[in-house]
């Protein structure tokens, strides 16, 4: 029981950092909503159908999984533009050093998720 608490928090945690980034520039979304889809996966059939299906985070779903992964180029692509803009972000526009600090991590999962996790296609 207590696994299944872990994934479903640990899901609603990334899926809500995934629609974050849908409205802020460099906050990537698709990673964090592959990561909330895994952890719901193995946690509730309920929330992952939601995800899965809800308007507003399906397509970013529906897209990965009908090219089954990303290119090598995609992932660079990606990441040099998530990293560009949490740069930007940084420097002009976000002033509390916490808020730095979580960005900073926020951008670091997002790096290794998509870099490492999310599956690379030809």
């Amino acid at each position: 029981m207590h696994k299944k608490l872990l994934f479903v928090s640990l899901g609603t945690l990334s899926m809500i950092v995934g629609i974050i980034g849908i409205f802020v520039p460099g906050l990537p979304t698709t990673p964090f909503l592959l990561l909330a889809a895994y952890m719901f996966l193995k946690s509730s059939k309920s929330l992952y159908n939601f995800i899965m299906t809800n308007k507003l985070t399906s397509k970013y779903l529906q897209r990965y999984y009908q090219k089954r992964g990303m290119t090598v180029w995609q992932k660079i692509y990606s990441i040099t533009l998530m990293w560009t803009m949490i740069i930007i972000s940084l420097f002009f526009f976000i002033k509390n050093v916490n808020v730095k600090f979580l960005v900073i991590v926020l951008g670091v999962i997002g790096s290794i998720v998509m870099g490492f996790i999310v599956r690379t296609v030809k």
